[in-house]
């Protein structure tokens, strides 16, 4: 049993799949095609996380594959454009080592993350690097859906047409949005801080409108994705992410794989209550987590209700930026009391999963990270309420302000060539 996959059964990887999830819980059956396509998906992970290549014997002892396999599934990639041949090494007696290599720009991405604050669109290379990035607006509150979708995909044309592709080509869409939204359908629900997109089939009519196959997840699922596409020596495999932009919300990645949870709406971690005696949240209870790290509260707080009711939500955030920055005594006395009720749900989620590792990340992170950062670790260091047996780990993300459009974009790349499991499994 080879697991070599024929010409037909190939067309299977190097396109993003739309995963039936009506029947995740149950076990399928596999078979040679299938073992084909894991197998090229294995090699091809392995070889796009190398900075400098890999050697077939290098392949061979990491995968396992035998040597004609291997050779087989080599071969099909490069001929697929997707690695190359990019030097040789000596390394003792014997032929050299010829090292085979990621070509970045044999494929292609969009990314959208739609945002309270501002819509962001990218293109990602096959590496996930970005090559082409707009803002826009996003629209009011009583826009409507179609106008909206209309934009979004005429900014995407444009943007890909602004591109390079060298001979590329683009795999699909991938949206990011926040939740609650039905993942079988591709629709979003009721996003408290969306309200033009409610109820709006939002994969469906992207598609529609763009001509190309898209995907559509939470904002933290495609962060997960994102800083797992990005994270070479895989140490992120059992990790949490921290998103912090217009709302706050958790990631977290299992094995190298996001958790969605049964509905695609894992991660909701801002009705987590840290401080009985905080502010009202719009749930009904007080002192939930997401109320209590809310720019524009954080803002009123130190400044007063007048200025957290100024201007727009990128403004609130920017104006706490700056006071941050220029060491407004209030603004950082209310920032460092957040930053340590924030350890504290994270303390408890880690008690609760024993992860590990917290990766922070997101539009309102990029901003006042710096401030937030050391109170929050020398917090997840010190409070008495840890039951792990190691301390938690905070690292920042190697994504920035971009993680959620970015990781929409990876999203494409994951589903069309991660190796995972499920791979194994005959298709519903």
């Amino acid at each position: 049993m080879t697991g070599d996959a024929s010409a037909e059964d190939h067309e299977a990887f190097g396109r993003p799949q739309r995963r039936d999830q009506s029947g995740a819980g149950m076990k399928r059956g596999s078979n040679l095609p299938a073992v084909g396509v894991y197998n090229q998906a294995l090699v091809f992970d392995l070889i796009r996380r190398s900075e400098e290549g890999l050697s077939r014997s290098e392949l061979a002892e990491k995968t396992g594959l035998a040597t004609q396999t291997l050779s087989n599934v080599t071969r099909r990639l490069a001929n697929e454009g997707l690695i190359h041949e990019v030097g040789k090494v000596i390394s003792g007696p014997g032929k050299p080592r010829v090292l085979l290599a990621l070509r970045p720009h044999s494929r292609f991405a969009v990314g959208v993350h739609l945002d309270p604050a501002v819509d962001t669109i990218v293109v990602v290379n096959a590496a996930g690097d970005v090559v082409a990035r707009v803002e826009q607006a996003p629209g009011g509150a009583d826009a409507e859906p179609d106008r909206l979708v209309g934009r979004i995909a005429h900014s995407i044309t444009e943007l890909i047409d602004s591109v390079d592709l060298r001979g590329g080509h683009v795999l699909g869409i991938g949206v990011a949005a926040p939740g609650p939204f039905d993942r079988e359908a591709g629709r979003l629900l009721n996003p408290p801080l969306l309200p033009a997109w409610h109820n709006v089939g939002v994969r469906e009519e992207i598609e529609r409108a763009s001509g190309l196959p898209t995907l559509l997840e939470k904002d933290v699922i495609a962060t997960v994705v994102g800083e797992n596409w990005f994270d070479a020596d895989q140490e992120l495999a059992d990790a949490m992410f921290l998103y912090y932009g217009a709302g706050l919300g958790l990631g977290l990645s299992v094995s190298g794989a996001p958790v969605h949870g049964r509905t695609g709406n894992a991660g909701n971690i801002a009705h987590i209550v840290v401080d009985p005696a905080g502010p009202l949240c719009e749930c009904g209870s007080y002192g939930c987590i997401g109320v209590i790290m809310e720019p524009r509260r954080l803002l009123a707080e130190a400044r007063g209700s007048d200025a957290g009711a100024a201007a727009d939500a990128t403004r609130q955030l920017e104006l706490l930026s700056n006071l941050a920055a220029e060491g407004d005594e209030q603004v950082i006395r209310v920032l460092e009391q957040a930053a340590t009720h924030l350890a504290t749900a994270l303390v408890e989620v880690n008690n609760l999963l024993d992860l590990g590792i917290v990766v922070l990340g997101g539009p309102a992170w990029s901003r006042l990270g710096g401030t937030l950062f050391p109170v929050l670790e020398r917090a997840v260091r010190t409070t008495a309420v840890s039951t792990s047996t190691q301390t938690v780990e905070l690292r920042q993300s190697q994504l920035g302000a971009d993680s959620a459009a970015v990781g929409a974009g990876c999203l494409v790349l994951d589903e069309a060539f991660t190796a995972r499991t499920s791979r194994l499994m005959i298709a519903h």
